[in-house]
């Protein structure tokens, strides 16, 4: 891409220098997905489908989406009349951009639709907003259940447990659950934030918002209480976290994630770090001002370049492998010829970036191609990306890339053709998933294992995939799961522990936390997708399923509460009652909770993963909780929150666990 533009820059006969302010300028300011944190739904109280709630619900989300503009970050809505009306609202955080505000509720209304199908309350919260609606007047009450944690467990120790650290947390959220308060009365987009140094080379940021109908008294006690969880339990050993209640939001972290350009100023509370902000303030506007001057002069450069150049994929690679890109690609009317043209009865799927089509060609090879919609984010970058890494990688557990196709408009990948569709496409399916027997979801299991392992360790590259699903997985005649979609994958270094990006891709129930929230990504992320995926297979259930019977929102949540009460076969799906192997489906049960482990150093490796289903015998750690885990949490809210003493408590746990693992193979070798 920067290729590209020296090129343009050179027939423009202009200076490098105010271009890359450009470049800057608009990566600064591009808005990245929203990302989904936590949904809760009621399961005492619900609607039939096709009822006057149902059809008030959908007018009511359809009324929400549609007054997300670029003036309105907090609304409220009615629809309906008598027992049937349903009360909703949605805000969005005070400093994201107005496009990702609209593009969240966007997103929040199609998913609490979906995750609540039945539900007559709900409450969904991404990063930048949260929406929710009931069947009771909520409006102007402050309101704290249902409430959702989230804690990033990264950071240095000395660091995180220093009394500069606690102190300037305190500091932080006692002066804003006053700031946020305050600005209620004094501004259209009402939140406050504060940063304050916890040491050195550690400064710590702060957020409060409250709804903008609640009064000040309510939003500071709101704020307050929220802000009593970090002081009580999440800190210690948190690098960051999060509380979020229907009526307020609050967020710490040690990097400005608040920091946005174009939006409306907050309530800034100033720390001693704070002297020269109006300063930097007026110097960053002047520099943005500079910086469009000079992008509306080049942008214009840059369109009429595009126009007069004829795209070709081989210019976008270094010269030492395009022979080898020359023999994959393939003309455009050889594909047309081969899918009649894109017909609609040659489609075969859908998935996030375009269309899939079965073609054959003149030789009568059967093959895949995935066409990339105009709209699709998946650009340019992404295309040469998943181009150069398929064309390396050969695994039988990775699909195979056939070709590709560039012209004009179209971005076209040709596969291998797997003739039984993706692993969702039985796994979710209420009379599909009969076809997977016990021994053949193991066997997919493992297939999986040493597919990502491959990638991870064994190829020559080292590829981190971050978007393992099971619509990502295709299976064979012979039910041999192919790990398909590299469009988001990063090769990194042999040696490199973990990689760090602004824009956090994938698919959110298979994130893990440390990726979701601060987009650092490693092995151990595509490990956690993996335990996600291991616990969908033997359940035969999506980790945004409710498990009602529980009274927890996730998958992973009942899987731990079924170890943890010495049930684990009641997580099996009923279908493989009678033809399971009790050994096999304990020990992956075991390694899926290994990998969703909270902490990404407690999560085994895929090479220690294969170790432990190749061997019978091997002796596995006893998991700790997975990451969001809620059920406990909840429950304990009344009597008390986490003490610092939870690390130890935990390593007590883990090791009486492990005891009477051992005690339990021993008894069963003795008899």
């Amino acid at each position: 891409m920067l290729q590209r533009y020296r090129i343009m820059i050179a027939k423009s006969k202009k200076s490098l220098i105010p271009f890359l302010l450009c470049i800057l300028f608009l990566t600064v300011t591009e808005t990245s997905a929203s990302v989904f944190n936590n949904v809760s739904c009621t399961s005492n109280n619900t609607f039939t489908p096709n009822s006057a709630f149902s059809a008030n619900l959908n007018t009511l989300l359809s009324s929400l989406s549609s007054n997300a503009t670029n003036s309105v970050r907090f609304f409220n809505a009615t629809a309906g009349e008598d027992s049937n009306t349903v009360y909703g609202l949605y805000m969005c955080r005070g400093d994201v951009p107005f496009a990702l505000c609209r593009e969240c509720v966007g997103f929040a209304t199609q998913t609490i639709a979906s995750s609540c199908p039945a539900a007559k309350e709900a409450v969904i919260w991404f990063n930048e907003c949260l929406l929710r609606y009931s069947y009771r007047l909520f409006f102007s009450k402050m309101e704290e259940w249902p409430r959702y944690q989230i804690k990033i467990p990264l950071g240095d120790p000395v660091v995180l447990h220093s009394v500069g650290f606690y102190t300037a947390l305190g500091s932080i959220f006692s002066e804003l659950s006053h700031a946020a308060a305050l600005a209620l009365g004094e501004s259209n987009n009402p939140y406050a934030v504060k940063q304050e140094n916890a040491s050195a080379s550690v400064t710590l940021y702060g957020l409060a918002q409250c709804t903008p109908d609640l009064s000040a008294g309510d939003c500071k006690r709101c704020v307050a209480d929220a802000a009593a969880g970090f002081a009580k339990s999440c800190c210690g050993g948190s690098i960051g976290a999060s509380v979020l209640f229907p009526s307020c939001i609050v967020r710490y972290e040690t990097y400005p994630f608040y920091q946005h350009s174009g939006i409306s100023a907050p309530t800034m509370v100033k720390g001693k770090s704070n002297i020269g902000t109006e300063v930097i303030a007026i110097v960053i506007v002047l520099v943005i001002v500079l910086m469009m001057i000079f992008c509306s002069g080049y942008g214009f450069i840059w369109i009429k370049a595009r126009k007069k150049r004829k795209a070709s994929v081989r210019e976008n690679f270094e010269p030492e492998i395009k022979t080898t890109l020359e023999s994959l690609e393939f003309d455009l009317a050889t594909i047309e010829a081969a899918t009649n043209k894109f017909s609609e009865d040659r489609r075969i799927g859908k998935g996030g970036y375009g269309e899939v089509y079965k073609g054959i060609l003149p030789d009568g090879e059967e093959i895949a191609v995935k066409r990339l919609s105009t709209s699709s984010r998946q650009g340019m970058e992404e295309f040469k990306n998943e181009v150069l890494l398929i064309a390396k990688l050969q695994h039988k557990n990775l699909v195979r890339l056939i070709g590709f196709c560039q012209e004009d408009q179209e971005k076209l990948l040709i596969y291998e053709y797997v003739p039984n569709k993706s692993l969702d496409h039985f796994l979710f399916d209420s009379q599909k998933r009969r076809q997977l027997t016990w021994s053949e979801r193991y066997k997919i299991i493992k297939g999986i294992a040493r597919g990502i392992l491959y990638l991870h360790e064994d190829s020559r590259l080292k590829i981190i995939h971050r978007d393992i699903k099971p619509s990502n997985v295709l299976l064979d005649n012979d039910i041999n799961p192919k790990i398909s979609d590299f469009g988001m994958a990063r090769m990194v270094a042999t040696d490199q522990i973990q990689g760090c990006t602004n824009r956090v891709v994938g698919t959110y129930g298979y994130m893990s936390p440390e990726y979701a929230m601060h987009g650092q990504f490693s092995e151990k992320s595509d490990v956690f997708s993996f335990g996600v995926m291991i616990l969908e297979i033997i359940s035969g259930k999506k980790n945004s399923c409710s498990f009602e019977s529980c009274r927890v929102d996730d998958l992973l949540s009942y899987a731990w509460s079924q170890w943890r009460d010495e049930s684990p076969f009641e997580l099996l799906d009923p279908i493989l009652l009678e033809s399971y192997s009790p050994n096999e489906v304990e020990k992956c049960i075991q390694i899926g909770l290994l990998c969703v482990q909270e902490n990404p150093d407690d999560r085994p490796r895929m090479g220690t993963i294969i170790s432990y289903l190749s061997n019978p015998s091997i002796e596995m750690p006893f998991p700790l909780e997975p990451a969001f885990f809620m059920h406990g949490r909840m429950r304990r809210h009344s009597a008390e929150h986490k003490s610092s003493s939870e690390f130890s408590l935990k390593k007590y746990w883990k090791e009486l666990m492990g005891w009477r693992q051992t005690f339990k193979r021993g008894l069963r070798h003795t008899t």
